[in-house]
């Protein structure tokens, strides 16, 4: 196949759009409950990549179409030989290397193995009802590798993150707001429009607060002794920044702010 070719199957397995300042990524393979392959990998990775590097995108949602969040790797791509990490970056390039951005999960249907993975890559999720999420690697004799097993833990308390993992069974979405690991639920069908008026509000929000902000949460806990002065690095250039002035100033005049991202 021609690399032609594997940029149009990208494309169309990966739908990308835009919604005021907010970047919608949806995985479009209904038909194989968004199981993941190689072109899947690819293009959710380069279209982080331009949520990154755009400054007029200031957060992201990520979505599976059909009804479905995703199942995981697609093991008959898988045993072709695809590969859907990115090397350094992990699955679809965000497990391993998360986006500086904001990111939101819209979780409809099943969020499984892998598609579970892209899930706690997120910063935030949205659930419907009928939502279910597990890892089930185990009942295969494989570990959830792709972050999962390790996680997890950090998202859910341990007693629960070890029997999600131990005993591969899935959790329903009140189980998991319950647990901290979903954000809000809401009617099945609504997820995406609902991470959309999330992302939204996070979007009105001054881009380098909210990096600042994301940034200390992600690093914070491997910090040491010396944890304030690498807090105080972050949030010094922020506290001085244009945005700064502007966001006072815009309070001052009863104003909406406009942000420049310096």
């Amino acid at each position: 196949m021609t690399e032609q070719s594997d940029l149009t199957v990208s494309e169309s397995e990966v739908l990308v759009e835009r919604r005021n300042g907010v970047q919608l990524i949806t995985i479009n393979r209904p038909r194989a409950k968004n199981a993941i392959n190689e072109n899947v990998a690819k293009a959710v990775a380069a279209a982080v990549d331009e949520l990154d590097a755009d400054d007029e995108l200031r957060a992201g949602v990520l979505a599976g179409a059909g009804g479905a969040f995703s199942a995981g790797m697609d093991l008959k791509a898988f045993l072709k030989g695809e590969q859907p990490s990115i090397p350094g970056r992990g699955l679809c390039g965000i497990t391993q290397v998360p986006p500086r951005k904001p990111m939101i999960a819209a979780v409809e249907g099943w969020a499984l193995a892998g598609g579970f993975e892209l899930m706690l890559a997120c910063d935030l999720v949205v659930a419907g009802r009928g939502a279910r999420f597990g890892v089930p690697e185990v009942k295969r004799s494989l570990v959830a590798a792709a972050g999962g097993a390790l996680e997890l833990a950090n998202r859910v308390p341990r007693a629960l993150a070890l029997e999600m993992l131990l005993t591969g069974d899935p959790i329903d979405a009140a189980r998991a707001e319950a647990a901290g690991l979903v954000n809000r639920i809401v009617d099945d069908g609504g997820a995406i429009d609902a991470a959309c008026e999330l992302a939204a509000r996070i979007a009105a929000n001054g881009p380098l607060g909210v990096a600042a902000s994301k940034r200390i949460v992600l690093e914070s806990p491997g910090w040491g002794a010396d944890r304030w002065e690498r807090h105080n690095e972050i949030t010094t250039p922020v506290l001085t920044s244009q945005d700064a002035r502007e966001g006072a100033t815009a309070f001052a005049e009863k104003r909406d702010p406009v942000w420049k991202g310096r």
